[in-house]
């Protein structure tokens, strides 16, 4: 059966690298029926925090990763030490003793040629006898990371390492402790760098942000999920839109490209898009409630949440990131809205009194308040006045909204309401 593991170390936040190194971990087990353990390594007692260890576990949950076994290498160190005791016992490792008397187990490295068939770089040679001795068990009795790597996925039994291809490098590394210890060797399988839109290495700037911040931004789990199945890997046909449970249908480990992926924002907010249209009203109110909650926009234990899932419909189609609702919508919760400054110097500097005021007439009269009716209404005023429509649309909507862009305009005053769009045109009538 296959077994994969995803290996964090909780001395800081999952990230956008780690998040696609556990999405392929994830989707080829699941793509062969196989098992998807999570190993917690964490035997840096300093570094490694709880904080640290719930935000992994948090985002992995988050992204839909369940997985089928959970290990602590702080839990193992009897394990490491044991096998490294065997390993003196052989004569393959010596012991080397500190100034201050603490021992440390280090490995004798022989000089061979390795060859590891990397399932999606080919074959990759190594010359050993440009490797030091390695360190099994620190002066402070702590495993080192290639020694309690190969010693958990041989006891885990894991058949296939799927991990960047930063690990590159500590390949024969394990080979040799693989070789020196009996055990079978996995199948390993490195992926490629993620790089930033400018060609650099992922920094906070280009996209190296952690999992649970994506989600506190308004990113959707199954569009981030489908985002990251793109860094490095096609379902074909030109398809950018997929599914996770597609994905493990059309999975093949050897189709991951070879070549560093860029991450990229705009395309992530544009699939993010995609999957913000077609979600649930309800579910993405929920996510918003704490929200506007936050901005006291509402009071979450006394609001009117139809009118909540109305305004929802209104914007989910336009909103490249939930979160943006919160902005873009806040003048259906302000009794006045925030006026952007640009737009009231390029489209409310003209003295529009008239116009505004023989619009709000206009809407007080309405004794079917809809906006097919509105619409009539103020078009009729532009024959009126014989202006072009537009000349009067932005206006109106810098007064109603604050904002040049945003929902169809008679749709705003609809669901604003008479009283509260009267109002709020009022305020630019001039006596």
């Amino acid at each position: 059966m296959v077994r994969v593991r995803f290996a964090p170390s909780p001395t800081g936040n999952l990230h956008i690298g780690g998040g696609r190194t556990a999405l392929f971990n994830w989707l080829f087990s699941q793509s062969q029926k196989g098992k998807f353990i999570l190993r917690i390594e964490d035997t840096d007692s300093q570094r490694s925090k709880k904080e640290f260890v719930d935000e992994i576990l948090y985002s992995l949950k988050w992204l839909g990763f369940n997985w089928d076994e959970i290990y602590y290498q702080s839990e193992r160190f009897d394990v490491y030490r044991n096998y490294a005791d065997k390993l003196l016992k052989a004569g393959l490792a010596y012991i080397e003793k500190s100034p201050v008397g603490r021992e440390a187990i280090i490995y004798k490295v022989p000089a061979q040629k390795i060859k590891v068939n990397d399932l999606i770089r080919g074959a990759i040679e190594f010359d050993s006898s440009l490797i030091k001795d390695q360190v099994l068990i620190k002066s402070d009795g702590t495993p080192t990371y290639n020694f309690a790597c190969v010693v958990d996925d041989a006891q885990m039994n894991i058949t296939h390492i799927i991990r960047g291809d930063d690990h590159i490098s500590n390949t024969p590394k394990q080979v040799l402790l693989y070789e020196a210890l009996g055990f079978n060797l996995p199948f390993f399988a490195h992926l490629p760098l993620i790089m930033g839109v400018d060609g650099g290495r992922l920094s906070k700037r280009t996209g190296a942000t952690a999992i649970s911040d994506y989600r506190k931004m308004g990113y959707l789990s199954e569009a981030l999920l489908n985002y990251l199945l793109l860094l490095s890997w096609s379902p074909g046909d030109n398809r950018e839109l997929i599914t996770i449970n597609e994905a493990v249908n059309l999975f093949d480990i050897k189709n991951i490209n070879k070549t560093s992926a860029t991450f990229d924002l705009k395309k992530l907010d544009w699939i993010n898009n995609q999957y913000l249209k077609t979600a649930d009203p309800e579910k993405l109110a929920d996510e918003l409630i704490p929200l506007l909650e936050a901005k006291n926009y509402i009071n979450k234990d006394n609001f009117d949440r139809p009118y909540l899932l109305t305004l929802v419909k209104l914007f989910q189609a336009r909103l490249p990131r939930l979160n943006d609702f919160v902005e873009w919508a806040d003048f259906f919760f302000l009794d006045q809205p925030v006026m952007d400054e640009a737009a009231v110097k390029k489209y409310l500097a003209e003295d529009l009194s008239k116009e505004l005021g023989l619009f709000v007439q206009r809407l007080d009269t309405l004794a079917d308040f809809n906006i097919i009716n509105i619409e009539a209404s103020f078009r009729e005023l532009t024959v009126q006045l014989g202006i072009e429509a537009k000349k009067l649309i932005h206006p109106v909507r810098v007064v109603l909204t604050g904002k040049t862009i945003g929902p169809g305009l008679f749709e705003v005053i609809y669901y604003l309401g008479k009283e509260r769009s009267k109002k709020r045109l009022l305020k630019w009538v001039r006596n």
